[in-house]
């Protein structure tokens, strides 16, 4: 009896908390891919806005990202021109197709729609909706850092019987590296579903408790049509029910009825056990940024230089982590900065390339450029080597900025760092190809690309390593490429082992090191001729992908990888010396200081200094 009398007023008071929802109909049009080809993605999204303008009942629209196939400002210039001839009001998130390629780092989807995240009520309902990365660098999901903490602001604000619904690309599970950062702010909150894209399907989940849907990509696919769906909201259910553009709607497929989740209940976390196995090893200080950190560090004059993704530029104390000072640039800081003579120099997503003092922080000097510079820079002597995303690739002065030269032949964006080999400045963009420039003039010496048709598969996010003549480069397509450094022509190639972006050089120059997307770390005979790989070694870190180096020391050999782990390997023994984890994002290539010290950056925000004891 009491336990009828318990679930009876449960139920009255789950009835009562959405008794405010007045029932309304919303569009979920998710993965548009804007770009495609053969302008097949196009016609979808034009057929389907046509198909909207004919219902009468739509409150709104709800696209849930993977709005173009690669970010550039030419799709979403497109994608915004057809969505705007909605004559209901949009609501617009993207996702990593428009953000991991993109050549502003995203910052020109915020200009184009105008925000990456929104808030907004309709009829009792709270409708929250944010980015998610990953941005620039490949890596797994990741809601941003700077949106977490707009998120725990607006909740903040949110009475906890608020019926609230969830807006993302991603699913709201490993496939972001911090999807429990979500759901354990969710699930205190009256959070009736989350609602996502990404798979391309029609799809229900279960978010730790919470509903959700997976709403289908607009694409055809192999069919006639493509498609998306009619959401129907009543006080006590939501109903999801495909529709293809100018026909009946189709059977409805899922129904979500709002639950009481229990915030309580145990769900699985990423570990940090392996801190235990290696206690030896313990961060001196850490760092945490409002805001994600995509770039390495640099060391110098005592301090940690770099910028995070609100475009804030920090000098920390390298002793205690203690912030010492901070530029604000007007866009995302992807580059890692460079330091010579007292001075620091990076690029800016604001279209900037900016150099500041190191001590003080204060301006030296910024040169204007077409677009955003996502590229790292590298200073020899008084020249300062960058590339940006206007398709050039320039020297300017470190004294004033005053531009040596520009490489202007490049179509696509740079967002790597050079390699300064002989007289030779080697670098990839997102064109396909590899180029090496002359260092005096910025002319031309030879151009290679590995033969595949899609920019996705170029050597962009590697940085290119380089000894006895031979330029060696990992790409997408999970190959380690051997090339003449005279003539650019391919010496040799191997995939085996499945090294995708990750490479390293040994400090003698004998070996190039790889980092597999198969748990393995890997060796090569630098060589002219053919090589397999001469070692491979199980590590542990399981599936890898991140476009991360590895930096040889003293015998070691130091990486991070995609979930915050920082590993160093005793290349004598080809066995892990330690291990670390700072948290479970993306760690960005580490500046390894001595042997028993190092400064790690990862996706999140933090920055961290770590000690072998």
């Amino acid at each position: 009896m009491k336990r009828f009398f318990f679930i009876s007023m449960l139920l009255l008071a789950t009835g009562l908390l959405h008794a405010q929802i007045k029932s309304f109909r919303f569009i979920h049009i998710s993965d548009t891919h804007i770009g495609s080809p053969n302008g097949s993605a196009e016609e979808d999204l034009r057929r389907t806005v046509r198909d909207i303008n004919q219902l009468n009942d739509v409150a709104f629209v709800i696209i849930t990202g993977d709005i173009t196939e690669l970010g550039t400002d030419a799709q979403l210039a497109l994608a915004k021109q057809i969505l705007d001839s909605l004559q209901v009001k949009y609501y617009i998130i993207p996702g990593n197709h428009d953000t991991g390629w993109s050549e502003s780092g995203g910052v020109h989807f915020t200009s184009t729609f105008g925000y990456d995240k929104f808030q907004f009520d309709h009829n009792g309902i709270r409708f929250i909706g944010c980015a998610s990365g990953p941005y620039v660098r490949m890596s797994d999901g990741h809601i941003p850092r700077n949106a977490i903490v707009w998120l725990d602001s607006l909740l903040a604000k949110t009475p906890k019987q608020q019926p609230v619904i969830f807006c993302n690309h991603y699913p709201i599970d490993n496939s972001l590296d911090n999807w429990y950062e979500i759901t354990d702010r969710l699930k205190q909150y009256n959070t009736l579903m989350i609602i996502c894209g990404h798979g391309h399907g029609n799809k229900a989940f279960s978010f730790e408790g919470i509903p959700g849907v997976m709403g289908r990509s607009n694409l055809r696919a192999k069919a006639p049509l493509g498609g998306y769906n009619l959401v129907d909201v009543y006080s006590d259910s939501i109903i999801y029910t495909e529709r293809r553009p100018g026909g009946e709607p189709l059977a409805a497929w899922t129904k979500v009825v709002p639950l009481r989740i229990d915030s309580a209940k145990h769900f699985e976390r990423p570990s940090y056990a392996i801190n235990t196995q290696y206690a030896h090893v313990k961060p001196k200080w850490i760092f945490s940024s409002d805001a994600n950190v995509i770039a390495t560090p640099a060391v110098a004059s005592n301090l940690v230089v770099v910028g995070n993704q609100n475009g804030v530029v920090m000098a920390l104390s390298l002793k205690d982590g203690k912030k010492k000072w901070t530029y604000k640039t007007n866009g995302a800081v992807f580059s890692s900065p460079a330091v010579r003579a007292g001075k620091v120099v990076l690029g800016s997503g604001d279209g900037h390339v900016y150099c500041l003092n190191v001590l003080t922080g204060q301006l030296n000097w910024k040169v204007k450029t077409a677009a955003s510079v996502l590229g790292s820079p590298v200073i020899v002597g008084d020249t300062v080597f960058i590339g940006g995303s206007d398709h050039n690739f320039m020297a300017l002065s470190l004294t004033n900025g005053y531009v040596f030269w520009k490489f202007a032949g490049l179509q696509g964006p740079v967002v790597s760092t050079p390699l300064i080999y002989g007289n030779m400045v080697i670098f990839g963009a997102w064109d396909k190809n590899l180029y090496a420039v002359s260092r005096s003039n910025g002319q031309l010496v030879w151009q290679w690309n590995p033969g595949f048709p899609v920019i996705n598969f170029s050597p962009a996010a590697c940085i290119p390593v380089a000894h006895d003549s031979v330029v060696y480069v990992v790409c997408p397509n999970r190959t380690l490429y051997a090339i003449n450094a005279i003539t650019g022509a391919t010496l040799w190639q191997n995939n085996e082992t499945r090294v995708r972006e990750s490479i390293g050089m040994s400090a003698d120059g004998k070996f190039v090191y790889g980092k597999t997307m198969q748990d393995t770390v890997v060796a090569y005979a630098a060589s002219r001729t053919a090589q397999r790989p001469a070692w491979v070694m199980h590590a542990g870190f399981g599936y890898e992908h991140v476009p991360s180096m590895l930096i040889e020391k003293d015998g070691q050999l130091f990486f991070g990888t995609r979930n915050g782990v920082v590993y160093a390997i005793d290349l004598a023994t080809q066995k892990i010396t330690w291990a670390h984890k700072i948290d479970n994002s993306m760690v960005n290539t580490v500046r390894v200081l001595d042997k028993k010290h190092l400064v790690a950056s990862t996706m999140d925000g933090k920055v961290a200094l770590l000690e072998v004891k």
